[in-house]
């Protein structure tokens, strides 16, 4: 199967943090899967963390390749197809997201409850 993990699952993962569930935690590490890591996640990422809201490992590209996530760029198709989806979110993250679990056929794992109004297939992490 091919997932694509939200950006709080990622910063989980990283910690090992209790807060994932099982399900999540055993999606995440089953080698059979392919385990989509978004661009829009590290772009998130460096931006909080550059405002101090977020503490994140200074060389997270390496850190996310020895994972073994395989990285998910944005294309112009992701972007484009955000005119077809609801605005059921303000986050504009979020929404790219969604947009890339959409387009990609990706299952998407991840806790945000507004989410499951988007009608994708999900993961409770």
């Amino acid at each position: 199967m091919r997932y694509l993990i939200d950006t709080h699952v990622l910063l989980w993962w990283l910690d090992d943090n209790v807060s994932l569930s099982s399900i999540a935690k055993d999606t995440i590490s089953n080698p059979n899967n392919v385990i989509f890591l978004s661009a829009v996640s590290t772009w998130e990422i460096a931006i909080k963390k550059a405002l101090g809201k977020l503490v994140a490992p200074d060389n997270l590209e390496n850190v996310i390749l020895d994972c073994n996530f395989t990285p998910l760029p944005v294309t112009i198709k992701h972007t484009l197809y955000l005119e077809n989806i609801d605005n059921h979110h303000d986050d504009p993250f979020d929404r790219l997201l969604i947009s890339q679990a959409i387009t990609e056929n990706l299952v998407f794992i991840t806790r945000d409850n507004k989410i499951q109004q988007y009608q994708i297939p999900i993961i409770k992490a």
